[in-house]
């Protein structure tokens, strides 16, 4: 194998040594001092490879060297480098290991692995006996994996292993934050090699598709500039559009390779390797080619500034991809691509503006993911709290519990969240939970291999194709004679040897039968027309019609997108009511309901047979009325909003009051706002509709006693007093005060409080009123929280402009001590 220079080998000067060179003794001095330290250095910089092969060397380096790269792609690329640097080829000091693929021996001293496999790796064995120093590169893109990773080796190194050196590098890195989790170790910041970049705006319009404004600045940048050219698109469907546009339109000189996680390393192979002599290479790259690997002879880099993220849901335990804009470090490290080998060129699709806008970083996948693997690895771990390990982030409180229910659904868990012996042979799969549930239950009708061939094409993107129906996907995998999809089908026969029914190896069933176990939520129905369809966790999906599937009556779902009502379904299989009757009996319940129809607004009755929210069989009852039919009538309430409840006048200004008093006076005082109304619906609803069955059927005065009932009796009495619903004016009319401001109000003729010598006021007098004067024809004249200052200050202006206009009506000039009145001068007077 073909050596790099010795200008590029950490043993040796050079005459232009990568820039991290020159902070790697004061690495190396910090960790013979201390077991943890930061390193931030730019791309370019050289840490991903020198790092490794300088920490071997060390006196305390007695084991392996473990390196954590975000992808396989980054994976290889690391560890071919580093073997090339050592003339070598890899599998010799320098191995790697992920999940499809691993080439090491006994030789390996520097093993670099993906994430994941460094989660496995440390779970197993916990001392991680044999290793010197866990290496984190990229910590910045903080997916689960690597989060996980690092709170167990932190908590593995407290506790076993002080020895144990733990490095955290990135290229855009809060260091702050990094440091003060790891307790404040040494932080060390290498300058990076790279050249200028000149960067570009051209705003994208709203109306213009991504794919047609990369395709645009793809070949301007062709036409006008030199070098080969790096576009980054969220995803692959938007690179393989981009792609058709391409075709033809250059000539042989320059190729067309697009980059994402799911191609060949073949392929991948060949949009990293730089162009022939003479030639040029267009790259279309997801986020993948951000940062860990080079792509040489890039010169240009048109970056779209979207990005493709999933984003969980707790309240369906559904995951969706969503197109966002990308961060302001992804932004920097895309267009640092453009400075790897030569002076370049970025091009942004966006205004210049919207750059201060965007996210300083990617948010951590923790905050956004499936949190149901990271659940049962804690509890393998001994970990029921996460808040006991030092994560970064929390995971968050919902998303957590979301997947500790589903783990005790799937028996993987007891009830104290403790891990069961099923539990343990789930985490052993090394597949996400639902499908080594999935596998571990068809183990049992000898279907294990069948099983952990679905469940490897679930989890390797694109394996088998694109297609929506698994059942196909499965045929083409099975035919499939690609590296990719051998090594992927060795890996399911290694999940189904591990199976206590080591005999069971058929293979050729459907998929549907399958994924029921995997996904029972997910279980649909046709409803509302073909490719329509209710899932039994209540959420809507769609099929296009002139899909295969759209036909049929019922499916299992494992994939879907989009945040509407109705996702788009990205893969699934067809199942027959039978099959899912046969499989999930115990699911399937048959009762009395009482509901509310939203189309009468009435209550109505009927025995269902349902799985889930999916209704299979249904006959109307009797119209029901008492507790049952009470709280289905709040069910309307709630969809329709408390505009729908009949209140009387006295009931809307007796809660203005009690909103007042609440504002004022706080606790026992009850919120009584439409949101605090609502979530109490069972408190003073409920209880008082025991006769009522539909909206129109309520009645004012239950409305009043229910609201009545949220006060505490010994209050009643005192609201008269704090807030009483009229003022008495000198005339002796009585004049309602209006609660449903800020504050309370009363809106009085000028005359009425002629001869009032102190200002209006409530709550034992210690809340003036605020007045609303008006003129004899009710029109406002002046508002004032003082009285007695109006008397004496602005009266004379208003007097005199009121005389000429109501020359009928007293207006005194000493107010105070004029008589009240509510009617005007007799005539002649």
């Amino acid at each position: 194998m073909e050596k790099k220079p010795q200008e590029d080998s950490p043993d040796n000067s050079a005459r232009a040594p990568l820039p991290i060179v020159e902070v790697l003794g004061e690495l190396t001095l910090a960790l013979r001092q201390t077991s943890c330290a930061v390193l931030s250095a730019p791309p370019g910089a050289g840490k991903t490879t020198m790092v490794p092969l300088t920490l071997i060397k060390e006196p305390w380096c007695t084991g392996k060297v473990i390196l954590l790269e975000p992808r396989r792609l980054s994976a290889r690329a690391a560890a071919s480098r580093m073997a090339v640097l050592k003339g070598e080829n890899v599998g010799q000091t320098i191995g790697y290991r992920m999940r499809l693929d691993t080439r090491i021996s006994q030789a390996t001293r520097i093993e670099v692995v993906t994430e994941g496999v460094f989660s496995r790796m440390i779970l197993d064995d916990p001392e991680l006996a044999g290793v010197s120093a866990v290496i984190f590169d990229e910590f910045h893109e903080r997916s689960l994996d690597a989060d996980l990773g690092l709170a167990l080796a932190l908590d593995a190194q407290a506790a076993l292993r002080e020895d144990l050196r733990i490095i955290v590098m990135s290229a855009t890195l809060d260091t702050d934050r990094i440091a003060a989790l790891l307790n404040n170790p040494p932080v060390i910041k290498s300058k990076g090699r790279s050249f200028p970049v000149e960067i570009r705006y051209n705003e994208r319009s709203q109306q213009e598709r991504v794919e047609d404004a990369v395709t645009r600045a793809i070949e301007s940048a062709h036409r006008d500039e030199g070098g080969s050219i790096l576009a980054f698109l969220p995803g692959q469907a938007e690179i393989r559009r981009v792609a058709e546009r391409l075709q033809g339109r250059f000539d042989a000189n320059t190729a067309i390779a697009p980059l994402y996680g799911n191609l060949t390393q073949h392929d991948q192979d060949l949009a990293i390797k730089p162009a022939a002599p003479g030639k040029r290479k267009i790259v279309l790259a997801t986020s993948i080619a951000e940062t860990s690997i080079t792509i040489d002879g890039v010169r240009i880099v048109i970056d779209s500034g979207l990005q493709r993220l999933p984003v969980f849901e707790p309240s369906t335990g559904m995951t969706r991809l969503e197109t966002v804009r990308v961060s302001q470090a992804s932004a920097d490290q895309r267009a640092g691509r453009a400075g790897r080998t030569m002076p370049g060129i970025a091009i942004r699709l966006w205004h210049t503006g919207q750059t201060a806008a965007l996210p300083d970083f990617t948010p951590p996948q923790i905050l956004a993911s499936d949190l149901s693997g990271l659940v049962l690895d804690l509890a393998h771990w001994g970990v029921v709290d996460p808040i006991t390990l030092a994560f970064l982030d929390q995971p968050p409180g919902p998303a957590f519990s979301e997947a500790k229910g589903l783990l005790v659904l799937l028996g993987a868990l007891d009830d104290t969240g403790r891990l069961t012996p099923r539990g343990h042979l789930i985490r052993q799969l090394a597949l996400p939970p639902r499908l080594a549930a999935m596998v571990i239950n068809a183990d049992k009708d000898g279907r294990g291999l069948e099983a952990s061939h679905l469940a490897v094409l679930l989890t390797e993107q694109g394996l088998g194709g694109s297609d929506i129906d698994l059942d196909e996907r499965l045929r083409r995998f099975r035919a499939d004679r690609s590296e990719r999809a051998q090594a992927s089908r060795g890996l399911a026969s290694r999940i189904a040897d591990s199976l206590p029914n080591k005999a069971a190896r058929q293979t050729g069933g459907s998929a549907g039968p399958l994924l029921l176990h995997a996904y029972p939520d997910r279980i649909a129905l046709q409803r509302g027309g073909k490719g329509r369809f209710i899932m039994a966790n209540g959420r809507g999906a769609e099929l296009p019609e002139t899909e295969r599937l759209a036909s049929a009556s019922m499916l299992v779902i494992s994939d879907v997108s989009g945040k509407a009502a109705r996702p788009r379904i990205l893969s699934a299989a067809e199942i027959s009511r039978s099959e899912v009757e046969a499989e999930m009996a115990g699911a399937i319940r048959s009762a009395e309901e009482c509901f509310f129809d939203p189309a009468s607004r009435q209550v109505r009755a009927r025995q269902t047979t349902r799985l889930g929210a999916i209704v299979f069989n249904e006959k109307p009852l009797p119209k029901p009325t008492g507790e049952q039919a009470a709280r289905a009538l709040a069910d309307g309430v709630r969809q329709f909003g408390l505009n729908s409840l009949p209140f009387s006048k006295e009931t809307l200004q007796f809660r203005e009051r009690l909103g007042f008093l609440h504002r004022s006076l706080g606790e026992p005082w009850p919120d009584v706002s439409d949101d605090a109304l609502v979530a109490r619906l069972d408190d003073w609803f409920v209880p008082y509709q025991g006769h009522a069955s539909a909206l129109t059927s309520i009645s004012a005065a239950s409305l009043s006693d229910g609201l009545r009932s949220l006060v505490p009796h010994e209050l009643l009495h005192n609201m008269n007093r704090l807030a009483p619903t009229h003022f008495e004016a000198p005339t002796g009319q009585r004049h309602p005060i209006q609660y449903d401001g800020p504050e309370p109000v009363l809106t009085i003729r000028v005359q009425e409080l002629f001869g009032l010598k102190n200002h209006p006021a409530i709550a034992n007098g210690k809340l003036p009123l605020l007045l609303e004067l008006t003129s004899p024809a009710h029109r406002p004249i002046q508002t004032t929280r003082d009285l007695p200052g109006f008397w004496s200050g602005s009266w004379k202006d208003v007097r005199a402009e009121m005389r000429g206009r109501y020359p009928r009506h007293p207006w005194p000039e000493n107010p105070v001590d004029a008589a009240p009145t509510s009617r005007a001068k007799p005539k002649g007077t």
